[in-house]
């Protein structure tokens, strides 16, 4: 049986401080970073002409990963020179935004893996070339959205399959990158973010907005308003899953090894709650 799931939470520094006081399970200074990856890497699919840019830091904590993307620049490699060894509290109080993230994610995937939570559903991604595993990733998100004909969808961290998947079925997609400029199809890429929120009847944003600093925005406006957040997390993928019935109604959970560094088949966990009550909820 899988742990407890604790209360949750309004913001992301307030989940970090009940992971401190010891509320989700042992003393983080009591976890020990194993491995620490600075990671680097490029992707363009197969008739695509945008090259995809992605940093990642990756902290192990015994039988599980914590993962946070970042920009270029945020956080240099030389950081893992000495991480190993760090305590998750130590971490957890880093000046670093993603390196915070990250302990946090490896914090909370290590009290409660995804492949251990009884309210996760398990999809597995298919073995197959980058495009094919891509696009069964991005379908699975998809399926978490629940959308009338013609609603619109603010997409908040663009990926060209998931703008096609949300198409697919029947949304109009409303793209928010730092940053793309268009999409595939040649569609405007706004970079601001409230521009989206307002005209949205459902969000799907990255996990990536766990360590940019927007995801409590994107949060406490769909509490407000009512919306429906489905959040498609490499990054943070267990944060993201504490605020679940808290202003997240859908999470698609992909901890690592993620789909881009393998061919063969990989899981990811989907979840579902109920539309948070309003402010404050």
């Amino acid at each position: 049986m899988s742990r407890p799931i604790p209360p949750p939470h309004s913001t992301v520094a307030e989940l970090t401080e009940a992971v401190l006081a010891g509320e989700h399970g042992p003393d983080p200074a009591d976890l020990t970073v194993t491995s620490a990856f600075w990671l680097y890497h490029t992707t363009r699919l197969a008739g695509g002409d945008v090259t995809y840019h992605n940093h990642y830091l990756l902290l192990r904590v015994g039988d599980s990963f914590g993962a946070c993307s970042f920009e270029a620049g945020e956080l240099a490699p030389e950081f893992c020179e000495n991480a190993s060894g760090h305590s998750l509290e130590k971490l957890l109080r880093d000046e670093s935004a993603p390196v915070r993230t990250a302990a946090l994610d490896a914090y909370l995937s290590r009290v409660r893996p995804h492949r251990d939570a009884d309210d996760a559903e398990r999809v597995m991604l298919p073995t197959g070339t980058p495009e094919v595993r891509a696009q069964a990733r991005d379908a699975a998100v998809a399926g978490l959205l629940d959308i009338e004909p013609g609603a619109k969808v603010a997409l908040i961290g663009v990926v060209n399959p998931l703008v096609a998947a949300i198409r697919e079925r029947g949304g109009v997609c409303l793209p928010c990158d730092l940053n793309l400029r268009t999409t595939a199809w040649g569609d405007p890429v706004t970079d601001d973010m409230t521009e989206v929120l307002a005209q949205a009847d459902a969000v799907v944003a990255t996990g990536m907005t766990l360590s940019n600093g927007t995801f409590d925005l994107i949060l406490r406006h769909c509490v407000e308003h009512r919306v429906p957040l489905t959040v498609y997390a490499q990054s943070g993928s267990a944060v993201a899953r504490a605020f679940l019935g808290a202003g997240v109604t859908g999470l698609n959970a992909e901890p690592f090894t993620f789909s881009q560094f393998s061919a063969d088949a990989t899981p990811m966990y989907r979840y579902r709650a109920a539309l948070a009550n309003g402010a404050g909820a």
